[in-house]
């Protein structure tokens, strides 16, 4: 807790001292201004070395246009090398300079860099103790986190960029990982490489070391290499590209401690790397613009005379916001670049890039050698087979069954004895305490409603099927297999607008639609993402499953529960193909890189698991209680009954359901299954017992629109509530929309033409 206090004690003496309000950075007198403010503490898990206190600021509703951000700061009460002692997430609309001013104080900045899936986030969890999602797959980190440790009695700060395979592309990671390294300037940069794929990596490491920042490398993964069969020269390797070299297993933490402290040493002496020089003809056309940059007495970000050059002639004049004084170098670098592409024939960019990729490809060949034994054949073999269309379709199909499997039969038996565990322990306390304050009347009746059907409607659904997911979806992320579906589904998938990814989340629905639509956040663009949970939203859940087993498969027979699922399977086909045709925009190809396979580590899956399951813990729980405590009120004070009657044109006249049957199908909303439970329960109310039996006042067309409508229309309070938090009100508005107009559309259609075939 000394850095909440410090940043408040600095704010007061500021103004004490006459300082002026402005300076002072933003994020600390943002911080100041709403101490006692909205403040929620909790117990940061997964801090490496002892307890945290985490402490979240909200600002007040007159804030939140501007600000729209959470900031969390934890310190850990122990020492220790390296220990976590503090945390703060950066979002994309924030403004990262000012973050890490309100925390430096001195503290050397550390950045982490590197490409996708090198273990970087492995590392900042390592070193940190926080948990920052770590995946095997392309784009899992894209925002910027910060963290604090201690190292040798030394705090420092640890900055994870996002993942990138280059400073240059016009790809968000690059702009953000870029703008950071210019502007933040930080004291250090730990570039995490993949020791198994070298030439790659080192074409990242070429362009930081080219910015004229200490760079250190971290060696990873090398306890992969060892199993391909690799023996890689560290040495050799720090001797080329000018930098320290530490070999590392980020994983298992092997090395971490040596990289943190020659992190802080290269920090400490401003150690920047030796210049790797390129061939001749290329340098013989930048030496103009390095002598012009040299004679610039002010550089932007305190850049270097050869990194500015390098920088300019790329085509970068709005990363480094080029005034008047950089004229000079603007124009030499422009005559460098005409002279370049008049020797070369190709854009400067490209003959740079050229340039550093094979300068990257010959050190890696320099100081990698086969190891003795040659490589293990296990993971490449593996590899082979998975995304071989001979057999890895095949395999698609039992991994995907395998998944459903486990979702529904896994999920429903922890569900059950969740509902046992609830109703013979909490619920009684809980009605207890409602009993104790509210007594026994209709207010007592609404808080029962909220707080023992409402919270147990979100836990019945978040721990069965949410966090049962997450656990499956680590593993097959930490694995590696995820590459291998998204390569062998893209193209069918692309027929509906999506990738190859997105096939698990859709899948995945077929247990529980809010870990499906929260799992969307890794499709590339908003469109892929807005097709994607529209398409969720419409695949029956295990709730909605259940009311079509019981309400069709139970009164009717298998083959009309089989059609409903054949109805919604065509609707969603038509929907995907309807909306690729007519959205704006296209799905660009899949390029990705293909990953070994490696073994999942059981404190990674477990920790990816929680970290992604608290998300909805937190967010979609209050929302819960809250629309049960909604449909209580109406429920308990009379009003549900009263809008059968504005219902009645709808549910009777045009899907020609029974009156009751309308009012099941909106508090369907809170759980989908409640709404079978609510017609039996309210039928029997309102008809005798004799209604149990739901033959006795529907008919096998009605139960078939009954099932279908339940199916399509309005999601659950939970999954309209991760549709908001994804995409927003107005997306999420119309996407519950479109589904209403769906399941009343195909139920008034099948109510006029399931006669005509015959049924009653």
């Amino acid at each position: 807790m000394r850095l909440w206090h410090g940043i408040r004690r600095r704010d007061r003496q500021d103004r004490r001292g006459g300082r002026a309000a402005a300076d002072v950075p933003r994020v600390a007198r943002h911080v100041s201004r709403h101490a006692g403010q909205g403040l929620r503490c909790g117990t940061v898990p997964g801090a490496a070395h002892g307890r945290g206190r985490r402490i979240t600021v909200r600002p007040r509703s007159r804030h939140r246009r501007q600000d729209r951000r959470r900031r969390t700061v934890c310190r850990s009460r122990q020492e220790g090398s390296p220990q976590a002692v503090s945390r703060i997430t950066i979002d994309r609309a924030d403004d990262p300079v000012l973050a890490i001013a309100a925390l430096r104080r001195g503290a050397p900045v550390i950045a982490l860099l590197g490409n996708p899936n090198v273990g970087k986030s492995s590392l900042f969890n390592r070193v940190t103790g926080l948990g920052v999602a770590t995946a095997h797959y392309p784009g899992t980190t894209v925002s910027m986190n910060l963290g604090e440790t201690l190292a040798d009695g030394r705090r420092a700060i640890i900055l994870d960029l996002p993942g990138t395979y280059s400073l240059s592309d016009n790809a968000a990671e690059s702009a953000i990982t870029r703008r950071a390294l210019v502007d933040i300037r930080p004291d250090a940069v730990v570039v995490v490489v993949d020791a198994t794929n070298l030439a790659r990596n080192l074409y990242l490491a070429l362009q930081t070391v080219d910015l004229g920042l200490p760079v250190v490398i971290a060696l990873n993964l090398m306890d992969e290499a060892e199993r391909a069969g690799l023996d890689i020269d560290a040495v050799a390797l720090g001797h080329r590209l000018g930098t320290a070299v530490v070999p590392v297993v980020a994983s298992l933490g092997d090395g971490v401690d040596a990289l943190i402290g020659e992190a802080l040493s290269a920090a400490d002496e401003r150690r920047a790397p030796t210049n790797v020089r390129y061939e001749t003809p290329f340098e013989e056309l930048l030496l103009p613009v390095v002598a012009a940059a040299g004679a610039v007495p002010e550089r932007p970000g305190g850049l270097g005379a050869r990194a500015l050059a390098l920088l300019l002639f790329e085509g970068a004049p709005d990363l480094l916001g080029v005034s008047a004084g950089l004229a000079p170098v603007a124009g030499a670098a422009a005559r460098a670049r005409a002279a370049s592409e008049a020797e070369f024939g190709e854009p400067p960019h490209v003959t740079l890039a050229r340039e550093r990729h094979g300068t990257a490809g010959s050190i890696a060949e320099a100081v990698t050698r086969p190891r003795d034994g040659g490589p293990r054949r296990g993971p490449r073999d593996l590899w082979a087979f998975t995304t071989s269309p001979l057999t890895g379709i095949p395999l698609v199909a039992v991994v995907m069954a395998l998944v459903f499997g486990f979702l529904f039969v896994v999920g429903d038996a922890l569900a059950s004895g969740f509902a046992h565990l609830w109703s013979a322990f909490a619920s009684p306390a809980i009605g207890s305490v409602i009993q104790a304050i509210a007594g026994t009347g209709t207010v007592a009746a609404i808080l029962t409603w909220g707080f023992d059907a409402g919270v147990e409607a979100s836990l019945s659904i978040g721990l069965p099927y949410i966090l049962t997911f997450y656990v499956l979806l680590a593993v097959l992320e930490d694995s590696g297999y995820l590459n291998s579906l998204a390569f062998l589904t893209d193209r069918v998938m692309h027929r509906l607008g999506l990738h190859g990814r997105a096939l698990l989340p859709l899948v995945a629905a077929a247990g529980c639609s809010v870990p499906a639509i929260l799992s969307v956040r890794d499709l590339p663009s908003r469109r892929e993402r807005l097709i994607a949970s529209t398409l969720i939203a419409l695949v029956p859940c295990s709730a909605r499953t259940a009311v079509i087993l019981g309400a069709v498969g139970h009164y009717i027979g298998w083959r009309p529960a089989l059609g409903v699922f054949a109805v919604v399977f065509v609707i969603g086909i038509a929907t995907g193909v309807g909306m690729n045709r007519l959205s704006p925009g296209h799905t660009g190809g899949l390029v990705m890189e293909m990953f070994g396979f490696r073994r999942p580590r059981l404190r990674g899956i477990l920790k990816k698991a929680w970290v992604q399951f608290r998300e909805f813990l937190f967010v979609a729980t209050p929302i819960v209680i809250a629309g049960s405590l909604v449909v209580g009120t109406l429920y308990e004070t009379g009003w549900l009954w009263r809008l059968a009657e504005p219902l009645s044109p709808i549910i009777v006249g045009w899907l020609g359901l029974p009156a009751i049957a309308g009012l099941t199908l909106v508090l369907g909303t809170l759980r989908k299954e409640l709404a079978l439970q609510l017609l039996i329960a309210m039928a029997v109310v309102a008809l005798g017992s004799g209604a149990q039996d739901l033959t006795s006042f529907m008919t096998p067309t009605n139960l078939f629109v009954y099932a279908l409508v339940n199916t399509l229309a309005v999601p659950c309070v939970s999954t309209i509530t991760v549709l908001v938090r994804q995409h927003g009100w107005w997306r999420a508005s119309a996407i519950v929309g479109f589904t209403v107009t769906v399941a009343l559309l195909a139920g008034g259609l099948f109510a006029r033409v399931l006669p005509l075939l015959g049924w009653a």
